[in-house]
Parts: structure tokens; C-alpha cells; sequence
């Protein structure tokens, strides 16, 4: 078997010999034995009080002999462990922490993942079926083993054996092992929840659509893969181990599910410093502020939070820390993120490991409620409850992970009940059940199809912004007989007109994805805002790279230099489309950043820079961010989005056959990933080679066939083999696909247009300008082929809306000039 646990092993005593236990007692029972043994020792001291001055004098003799003393050889020892930190179990830590492991133990953390036996698994394999879209699938029992039988990779019936189960509740998810190390989670799941509340029977994660064996959704295929998917957050101290060289994983982890170490790091230095405090010998002996830990959560200690009769609302006697320790740590895994290093450390920053996701269209809805399964870190850092200073385990009991206090006096622990648990706050006095502060703070979700959860970012209900901006609402959830019109209303008539809440960035981040004329304005606003969220400033600054101007380009200035490190990120990704050579000065600081997130952007941001151009004191930060941006492609070797980043990077690099290597390798971990299957084409055009893309991009069209963007690139391959009526029928066919997206309509009229095709180009602007009304490229085509046709009138009319997407442009502001003289010219004839 590739996974295999891994086993503990700690000093026993004050020699750190390894010893075998007979009666298999724990590292901590073996601390509790020296302590009583100590008893003795003292018993003893007086008698050998003589011996002990003899040693002292020798041991201060040989200290000024040898010029090293034994306090020193102590110091000596601790520092080796320190750098040599590991995990010891779970089991070892419950030896002195009884009461956190008791409630561990009843936890889903200590659920997470299990071996495959009677006890952990829940199903019914009874010889139970289940029928998905004419697959037919059986769960059966044979000697012992847990057995089902469904399409394999082949999409042939065939019979797997489970080896592992993946969680508890509401639903339970089975991992089957593959011969080259993968361990692949079944989208057959059981529904753990009681029957009378629909459970009690297997079902898909993919109810509503077909699922086959050659779709990348297949539970054999990539994004399946417990390896790379699942693994981090369900087990603790795993390490990929993926070898490239023969495609295989030799994944390890240190504990099977998320013990006392996923969160508090590697053990073993705390318990050399507890039996060391447990130890006779009075010499060698230090105070460590750390006890030996990797992260002290602390953030709660002597921390008050008096009510305000006046609000009641209590704040936080000490103003929080800006890295909030306890959020980045329990944000490892549950945040919507990706992993570019296996060196995390809980209490630092989540950006020092992995790649946050912004708030962006197909994850968050405007306001930043959630859409997609963004789990809890990103919705809570939009809070206001954050923004007081309000942490995890205010809330939630760590190691039980359930609530402090049931239903809403964990809410009433800040908030008075004299205000709000009152009909004069919720307006629901008749409701039946009687309503929780959650059912209109904290909306829920399901994912999963059964998996019900609370968006974390306590926002007040805003039927309003409904209205205004089709975002949905907690009045609407419980009441979809009724309007949305009708719930703003009757909110307005409570609380009155300014109900704004703590988010107010919705119409800024709608204007973004609507690609609004005055979206640029909305966007620099949350920029540039103090109060926003750290989040919504960074994905303000992240949506701004292709609005970028010289009217907004010192955000990206002030956004570098923010000591939240995602703040910084999306000011580097602001100055995306900006030349690398224009904003040297301005981002080559980052490339020393304290955060490892932050330095690989850099150095992604500056890769086109040769190294001869870069000043002289540059290169070497640069090598090493480059270096490590390396090493994150090469963790995630077994993607093809790993793959396809070093392909780009390498490309920026001039290093053009190393990249032509990772885009190949990229599709053959999977022929259905375009953006390797495009860029290899963009890639053979620099060096050339358009007959070689032009024949990866019709394999690609093969096994995704209703991809636009392979379409589109298709197009620009035939027009540069001179192949225009092809090329004319591939843009066609990416227009009709995607009509979503303006740049294949501008493409496809430009060529229209080129081809002497006039009538039909303006004809596919201008369906395309009504779906979108602000595109620039769009208007611009217009303008110029209205001129050229002598519609002056309408080429002054696209000019002018033009104009209002980006007033300050001086040179269309005189094309406008000369346009309005044309047309009264012959007027006045």
C-alpha cells in the first residue's frame, strides 16, 4: 500500500534511548512514571548531596578545561530538536491533555479519514444498488472486505475494493487505491443523515448531470484525486511525494485523520521540554516562553469583551493583532485555496503556503455571500465579527469544533439579548420555529448535495441590493412565495433607509463582472478604502488589471506596501498587463517579501525581464523567488494547471524547450486541459510552428469539443496558414459557443472585416454590443468601420458612448471633435 501511517517514535527518558513498551503505554504515561520515580530521587538527594557538590565542581572544572559546560550541551540538544521538530501522534499528546483528546476524540476532525473496517464504515454494502444514467452499481461485502461495483476508468462494470472512508456527517465519502499510488474518491456517497430527514441511502454527488468514465469529473480522473484534492485537509503531516518521472505517488501522512498536530504543528519538542520539566536534574534547565510548541493560540488570553449598554454590542478590550494566528491556522483547510508548499506552519500566514481565491464571479456573489464552496475563511474575513477582533474558538470549542454555547447564546456571548433577542430586532415574533440569529445572519447553503452551511461573513439581510443587483438574500430564502421588492420593503419599514451593513461592495464588484462603464470608478473606491475588508481590497485591486490607467495606478502603489500579504498580491495583480520593465522599481521590493505567496506573484510579475536587464542588486532575490516559484510547479507536477504555470513562466524566461516539455507533459496528464493545449499553440507560433499547433489544437478539439476557446485559437492558427474560410468557420463557431464573450465576437468581425466581409462584421458587433454595451475593442471596431463605410453619424454615436467608459482618453476625445465636424460640414453645405 503507497499510504502508510507513519510510526511515532520519541525519546523515553533522559538518555533518548528508543524503547519498546511491553504494556504499549504512551510517551505521555512514561513522563508520569519519571515523575513519580523522581519522588524517590528526592528521598535519595540528601544521602547523596556530597556526590552531587563533587559533580558540580567537576563540571566547572571541565567548563573552563573544555570551554563548553553542561547547561550549554543542554542548549545544544534543544536547538537540534527544534530543527529536527516531528509528529508524535495524537495519542501522545492525550497522555497530559485528557479533556482536549476526550473531546477530540468525538469530533469529525478524529473522523475525517479512517481504514475501511465495521466500525468506521456507515453504508449499507448489503448488496444494496444504486442507478445513475444506466450505470448500475452494486455495494457488497466479501471475507471482510468493503466491495463496489461500478464504471471504472474504462467505463466498464468492475468491482473495487474500499480502503478507506472520508468523513461522517451529513454524508460519507469511500477512497478505492489505484496500482500507481492514487487513491480515488467514489461519487457514490452515503447519505449519513437519519432517514426521516432524507438519509439513510446512497446517492451521487452529480445528481443532475451525466457523468462518463472519459469526463474529467469522473471519479477515476483528476479531479478526484485524494492525493492532490483531499488529502491535506483530512489527514495530518502528509506528504504528496508525487514522482513525475513515472507518474506515481508515494503519499505518506503522519496521522490518518486531523489530530492535535494539524493545528498545533509537530509535537516533539513539546514533549522534550515536558520531560524535561519533569526531570530531577536540577541543571540545563531553561524557561521557554513556547514550551516547545510551533504556534502558543493565545490570541484569547486575558481578553474581555464588555457590552455597551448603548449598542449592545461588546468590543474587544486590546485591539487585534494584524496576523490573526488562530484564523490562518484553521483557514489551512477551510478556505477555498491551492497549496504551492508542504512547509506550512500553523499561526503564520495562510499566503506563505497557499494561493487564496479572491472574490470573483464563479466563486463569490457580488456582495461576497458565497456561491461556489468557498468554506468559511474567506466569507469571516469579510465580517465585521473579524474586523472586531472576533477569532475561531470565540465560537467554536477547538477540539470539539462543535458551537461554546447551543444556538444563539453563542451569538448573545457580544451581543445584549436585551436588544437583540427581542421581536423589536428580528420582527418574527410569530414565527414558528422561532427564528436564530443565524437564519438571517448567517444564511445557509448546500453543497454536495446534502451538505447544509453557514456563510461566515454575519452580514445584515439585503433584499435591496436584490433588487438592485439580483444577489440573493436571507428574507428571500425563507420567503420565496414572495418578492424581493417585497422583503426590501418591509425591511426599509423596520430599520429605515440606511441599512447598508458592513459590506458595501457589491455594486463595485457587479459593475466588474458586467463590465460596466463606471466599474473602474466603483473598483478604485473599495481600493482605496481603509475600512473594507483586507479580501475585497485585494479582489478590487485583482479586478482592476485590465482597467488599469494612470488615474488608478498609485492603488497599486499603496497596495504593495499593505501588511496584509493579499492586499499586496492583488496589487501585483493589478500591474499584470503593465510591462514588466515599466514596474521593475515598483515590484522588484517583493521579491524579499516576509511571505512566500507574495514573492513567487513577484517574480511571476517580473519573469519577462532578462536577467542581463535587471539591475545588478536584483538578481539575486529575483533567483531565489524564482527558485522558488519553480518549486511550487514542481509540488503540483501531478496537475496540468502545475505544469501549464511552469510552461508560462519558463516561456517569460525565454527557456522555450523546457516549456514546450511541461505544456506536453500538462496534456498528457489530461488531453481535456485547454489553457496547455492553447498555450502550446501560442508557444509553436513564436518559434514558427503553426503546423505543429495547429494539429495540438484539433486533438484538444477532439476530446473537448465545445470549448470556444480552443475554437478561437483554432482561428488564429488557419489565418496565419493563410486557411481564411477555415478560420472564418472556427471563429464563427466560438462565437456561437461563447456569446458571452465579447473578444471572440471582435475577433471574428475583425476578420469578417479583413476578408471584405463588411456588412456581416458590423452586423456580429452589433448583436454583440447589445450583450455587451461597454466593450471597448466592440466600440472601437464600430467606430472604424462606420467611418469607413460613411456612416459618420453612427461612427460619432459609438464614439461618444465610448467616451463615457473612459472620459479622460484625449485622443478620443479630438476623434470626437473631428467626427462632429464631419457631420455638421455638410449641413452647412
Amino acid at each position: 500500500m503507497a499510504v502508510k501511517r507513519r510510526k511515532s517514535r520519541t525519546p523515553s527518558g533522559p538518555q533518548g534511548k528508543l524503547v519498546a513498551d511491553p504494556q504499549n503505554r504512551t510517551p505521555a504515561d512514561a513522563l508520569r512514571r519519571e515523575a513519580a520515580a523522581g519522588l524517590a530521587w528526592k528521598l535519595k538527594l540528601l544521602v547523596a548531596a556530597s556526590v552531587v557538590a563533587a559533580i558540580v565542581v567537576i563540571g566547572l572544572s571541565l567548563q573552563f578545561l573544555t570551554g563548553a559546560s553542561i547547561i550549554a550541551r543542554f542548549k545544544v540538544d534543544r536547538g537540534n530538536r527544534a530543527e529536527a521538530a516531528a509528529f508524535v501522534g495524537s495519542e501522545t499528546c492525550a497522555g497530559c491533555h485528557r479533556a482536549e483528546a476526550e473531546l477530540w476524540r468525538g469530533s469529525q476532525h478524529r473522523l475525517a479519514m479512517d481504514h475501511a473496517t465495521d466500525k468506521s464504515v456507515l453504508g449499507d454494502f448489503n448488496d444494496a444498488t444504486f442507478e445513475y444514467y444506466g450505470v448500475r452499481s452494486r455495494f457488497l461485502r466479501e471475507e471482510g472486505k468493503f466491495l463496489v461495483e461500478t464504471d471504472g476508468p474504462d467505463g466498464k462494470l468492475s468491482v473495487f475494493e474500499v480502503k478507506y472512508t472520508f468523513g461522517v456527517d451529513p454524508l460519507q465519502q469511500y477512497l478505492v487505491e489505484f496500482p500507481n499510488g492514487r487513491l480515488q474518491a467514489l461519487s457514490l456517497a452515503w447519505d449519513s443523515r437519519p432517514k426521516d430527514k432524507g438519509g439513510e441511502r446512497w446517492f451521487h454527488l452529480y445528481p443532475d448531470e451525466e457523468i462518463r468514465h472519459d469526463d474529467f469529473l469522473h471519479w477515476t480522473k483528476l479531479n478526484q484525486n485524494w492525493n492532490f484534492m483531499c488529502a491535506e485537509c483530512h489527514s495530518t503531516g502528509v506528504r504528496k511525494n508525487y514522482g513525475a518521472a513515472n507518474d506515481r505517488f508515494a503519499t505518506t501522512w503522519a496521522e490518518i485523520s486531523v489530530g492535535c498536530e494539524a493545528c498545533h504543528g509537530q509535537g516533539s519538542n513539546h514533549v522534550a521540554w515536558a520531560r524535561e520539566q519533569q526531570s530531577w536534574w536540577p541543571f540545563g534547565k531553561r524557561e521557554d516562553r513556547t514550551q516547545g510548541l510551533r504556534v502558543r493560540f493565545d490570541e484569547r488570553q486575558d481578553i474581555s469583551w464588555p457590552i455597551d449598554p448603548r449598542t449592545g454590542n461588546a468590543t474587544r478590550r486590546i485591539a487585534p493583532a494584524t496576523l490573526r494566528k488562530e484564523v490562518e491556522t484553521c483557514g489551512l483547510c477551510h478556505s477555498r485555496s491551492s497549496k504551492f508548499s508542504e512547509d506550512w506552519v500553523p499561526g503564520q500566514w495562510l499566503s506563505a503556503t497557499h494561493a487564496v481565491a479572491p472574490l470573483s464571479r464563479s466563486l463569490y456573489q457580488a456582495d461576497g455571500q458565497m456561491f461556489d464552496e468557498v468554506y468559511n475563511y474567506g466569507p469571516f474575513k469579510q465580517s465585521k465579527m473579524f474586523a472586531a477582533g472576533v477569532t475561531c474558538s470565540d465560537c467554536h470549542e477547538p477540539h470539539s469544533a462543535k458551537l461554546r454555547a447551543s444556538g444563539d447564546r453563542a451569538c448573545l456571548q457580544c451581543h445584549s439579548s436585551e436588544k437583540y433577542a427581542v421581536a423589536t430586532h428580528h420582527h418574527h415574533e410569530a414565527a414558528k420555529p422561532p427564528l436564530s440569529c443565524a437564519s438571517c445572519h448567517m444564511p445557509v447553503r448546500t453543497y454536495m448535495v446534502v451538505d447544509t452551511r453557514h456563510d461566515h461573513s454575519f452580514r445584515v439581510p439585503r433584499p435591496d441590493l436584490s433588487v438592485a443587483l439580483g444577489t440573493p438574500n436571507a428574507c428571500n430564502d425563507c420567503h420565496a412565495d414572495k418578492s424581493a421588492q417585497w422583503a426590501a420593503a418591509a425591511v426599509e419599514s423596520w430599520f429605515g433607509l440606511d441599512r447598508k451593513g458592513f459590506q458595501t461592495y457589491a455594486a463595485a464588484f457587479h459593475a466588474a463582472w458586467a463590465n460596466q462603464a463606471d466599474a473602474a470608478t466603483l473598483l478604485a473606491a473599495v481600493a482605496a478604502d481603509g475600512n473594507a475588508p483586507a479580501i475585497a481590497r485585494a479582489s478590487a485591486l485583482t479586478e482592476l488589471t485590465s482597467r488599469v490607467s494612470p488615474t488608478n495606478i498609485n492603488l497599486a502603489r499603496a497596495g504593495l506596501t499593505d501588511p496584509d500579504p493579499v492586499v499586496r498580491i492583488g496589487a501585483l495583480d493589478m500591474l499584470e498587463n503593465v510591462p514588466a520593465r515599466q514596474i521593475w522599481s515598483l515590484a522588484s521590493p517583493l521579491l524579499s517579501d516576509s511571505v512566500r505567496g507574495v514573492r513567487i506573484r513577484a517574480v511571476a510579475l517580473l519573469a519577462a525581464v532578462p536577467t542581463v536587464s535587471q539591475p545588478p542588486g536584483d538578481r539575486e532575490p529575483f533567483e531565489r523567488a524564482a527558485a522558488e516559484f519553480v518549486a511550487a510547479q514542481r509540488l503540483n507536477a501531478d496537475r496540468p494547471e502545475g505544469r501549464t504555470t511552469l510552461g508560462n513562466f519558463l516561456v517569460r524566461r525565454g527557456l522555450t524547450s523546457d516549456a514546450e516539455a511541461e505544456y506536453k507533459a500538462a496534456l498528457r496528464l489530461s488531453p481535456q486541459y485547454v489553457p496547455a493545449a492553447i498555450n502550446l499553440a501560442d508557444l509553436y507560433r513564436q518559434l514558427g510552428r503553426d503546423v505543429e499547433g495547429d494539429g495540438i489544437l484539433r486533438a484538444a478539439i477532439a476530446t473537448a469539443p465545445q470549448d470556444a476557446g480552443l475554437h478561437h485559437a483554432l482561428g488564429l492558427v488557419l489565418i496565419r496558414l493563410k486557411q481564411i474560410d477555415a478560420a472564418l468557420s472556427e471563429f464563427r463557431r466560438a462565437t456561437e459557443l461563447d456569446p458571452d464573450r465579447a473578444r471572440y465576437a471582435y475577433v471574428y468581425a475583425v476578420a469578417l472585416h479583413s476578408t471584405g466581409h463588411s456588412d456581416d462584421a458590423l452586423s456580429v458587433l452589433k448583436e454583440s454590443l447589445a450583450k455587451h454595451p461597454n466593450d471597448r475593442d466592440t466600440l472601437l471596431a464600430l467606430i472604424n468601420f462606420s467611418r469607413e463605410t460613411g456612416d459618420v453619424a453612427s461612427a460619432l454615436d459609438y464614439a461618444e458612448r465610448l467616451a463615457r467608459i473612459s472620459p479622460d482618453d484625449q485622443g478620443l476625445a479630438h476623434l470626437i471633435q473631428e467626427l462632429r465636424h464631419q457631420t455638421v460640414k455638410p449641413n452647412a453645405q
